[in-house]
C-alpha cells in the first residue's frame, strides 16, 4: 500500500499527470485529423461514399497542369508578400526608432491592421477596390490615371497585385514591431563608438544595426512565408480564388476542391500536400533557431 502511495506521489507520476491533458488534447484535434487526412487522401471519398483508390489522388493531382500553376502561384504570392512586409517593416521601425517627434502615434497608428479582424478588414478593402465608389477608383478618376470607373478585383493581374497589398497591410504591423524592438535592443555603446569614428548614419545602420537584428530578419521572414502561405480569409473574401483563378492559392484550391466541389479524398491529397510543405517550412525555421542560439550562446 506505501508503495502504491509513493508511487503516486513520485515526481514522475506527477509529472506525466501535468502532461496528460495536453497529450489527450493534441491526440483528440491534432494528431486525430490528420491521422484521418492522410486516409481520406487514399480514398475517392465524397458524398456517394469512398472507397480505396491508392495513390491515385496524388498521381492526377501531381499531373495535373492547372495544379502546377497553383503551386506557382502560391510561391510567387508569397514571395511578393514576404518582401513587402520585410521591407515595409524594416523602414518602418527605422522611423519609430528615430528620435522623431509623436513617434508614440505613429506606434499606435500601425496597430489597427494587425488588431482589427480580417474579415471585418477585408471589407474595408473591397470598399476601396470598388470599380464605382472606392477611394481608388475616385481619386484615380478625379486625377485623371483612370478614364473610368475600374474593378481592380474584376481582372486577373489587378486582382492579384491587390490581394497582395490587402495581405502586406495585415502583416506588416507585427514585422514591424518585432524589428523595433530587435533595434531597440543592440547595445547603444557600438553606435557611440561608431559616431566618434566619424560613421555616417547609413554606415551605422549598414554596420551595426543590420548585422545585428539579422537573426530576427531571419525568424520573421521564415515565420510571415508560413502565415502568407496559410493565408485564407484574406483572398477568399476578396476574391474566392478568382477571377477566373488568378488568385487561387494551394490553400483556397484545397477549399475548393474538398468542400466546394465535395471530393473529399481529393480535397484531402492536396491537404497533405499543404501539410508536407508547411512542414519543410518549420524544419527551416527550426534548424536557423538552433543556429541562432547556438551562436549566441557561444558569444
Amino acid at each position: 500500500m506505501n508503495k502504491k502511495y509513493n508511487a503516486f506521489n513520485s515526481p514522475t507520476f506527477l509529472a506525466y499527470a501535468l502532461i496528460a491533458p495536453a497529450a489527450i488534447y493534441i491526440l483528440a484535434i491534432v494528431a486525430w485529423p490528420l491521422i484521418e487526412t492522410i486516409r481520406l487522401s487514399f480514398t475517392n471519398s465524397s458524398l456517394a461514399g469512398e472507397e480505396y483508390i491508392g495513390f491515385e489522388n496524388y498521381e492526377k493531382m501531381l499531373s495535373s497542369k492547372k495544379f502546377n500553376k497553383i503551386v506557382v502561384r502560391t510561391f510567387v504570392w508569397m514571395f511578393f508578400s514576404v518582401t513587402l512586409k520585410l521591407i515595409i517593416g524594416l523602414i518602418g521601425a527605422v522611423l519609430l526608432n528615430a528620435n522623431l517627434k509623436g513617434r508614440s502615434i505613429f506606434r499606435v497608428l500601425i496597430m489597427p491592421p494587425w488588431v482589427v479582424p480580417i474579415a471585418i478588414g477585408m471589407l474595408g478593402w473591397l470598399w476601396l477596390y470598388n470599380g464605382y465608389f472606392g477611394i481608388i477608383a475616385g481619386v484615380g478618376m478625379r486625377t485623371g490615371i483612370l478614364d473610368g470607373p475600374f474593378g481592380f478585383l474584376a481582372y486577373k493581374q489587378s486582382a492579384f497585385i491587390s490581394t497582395i497589398v490587402a495581405d502586406v497591410w495585415v502583416g506588416t504591423p507585427m514585422v514591424t514591431i518585432f524589428f523595433l524592438a530587435a533595434m531597440q535592443g543592440v547595445p547603444k555603446d557600438l553606435y557611440e563608438a561608431a559616431y566618434c569614428d566619424g560613421a555616417s548614419r547609413w554606415d551605422r545602420f549598414y554596420k551595426i544595426t543590420l548585422p545585428q537584428i539579422t537573426p530576427v530578419i531571419i525568424t520573421m521572414a521564415l515565420l510571415s512565408a508560413i502565415w502568407t502561405f496559410n493565408s485564407f480569409e484574406i483572398i477568399w473574401i476578396l476574391t474566392e480564388g478568382g477571377p477566373r483563378g488568378a488568385t487561387t492559392t494551394l490553400i483556397i484550391d484545397t477549399y475548393k476542391m474538398a468542400l466546394g466541389n465535395y471530393k473529399f479524398g481529393r480535397g484531402a491529397a492536396r491537404a497533405v500536400v499543404v501539410m508536407i510543405l508547411l512542414t519543410i517550412f518549420a524544419a527551416f525555421y527550426l534548424a536557423i533557431l538552433l543556429k541562432i542560439n547556438k551562436k549566441v550562446s557561444s558569444e
